[in-house]
């Protein structure tokens, strides 16, 4: 089984629904074919926004997940996740990497390193034996999101405080 393929069964399992993204990343088809619909975006910045307001939109009980190309795709989401961290927004991103052997080396962009200032959590995935233990940590973060703390963000401006 590819990598790609894993993720996306551990997607499936933890009741992904649809999968926000920007061309090209392998986890598009290895999703869709797991029966996750891939939802297609011509910028990241609203990919994210999409996966963020899904989470929104369900109060944080259902978690929105987008997939970038690496270099530029993962830099021009990197405002879009910020904003998502400012406002405790759980959401899972997944930036495909260089290859290995080209990972870490400059000028190449190193999304774990840029987003580690405006996430709560980054890993690299290395190798494929790390997909379980990667994914698996991830999920389990957002069970130690409380729902409450979304309430108050969507208050209707109407109300009293």
């Amino acid at each position: 089984m590819k990598v790609v393929d894993a993720i996306a069964e551990i997607l499936k399992r933890e009741r992904i629904e649809f999968l926000s993204a920007y061309p090209t990343t392998p986890i598009i088809d290895a999703a869709a074919a797991v029966g996750i619909r891939p939802v297609l975006c011509r910028q990241e910045r609203v990919g994210v926004g999409i996966a963020d307001g899904f989470t929104r939109t369900t109060n944080g009980r259902r978690i929105g997940v987008f997939a970038m190309q690496y270099g530029p795709g993962a830099e021009n989401a990197f405002a879009g996740v910020a904003t998502a961290f400012s406002d405790s927004v759980p959401m899972l991103v997944l930036p495909l990497g260089h290859q290995r052997d080209r990972a870490e080396v400059f000028p190449l962009f190193s999304s774990a390193r840029a987003y580690a200032s405006v996430t709560k959590h980054v890993e690299t995935l290395n190798l494929p034996d790390q997909v379980g233990e990667v994914m698996r940590r991830a999920f389990l973060r957002f069970l130690r999101v409380a729902p409450n703390a979304y309430r108050a963000r969507f208050r209707p401006i109407a109300a009293r405080a």
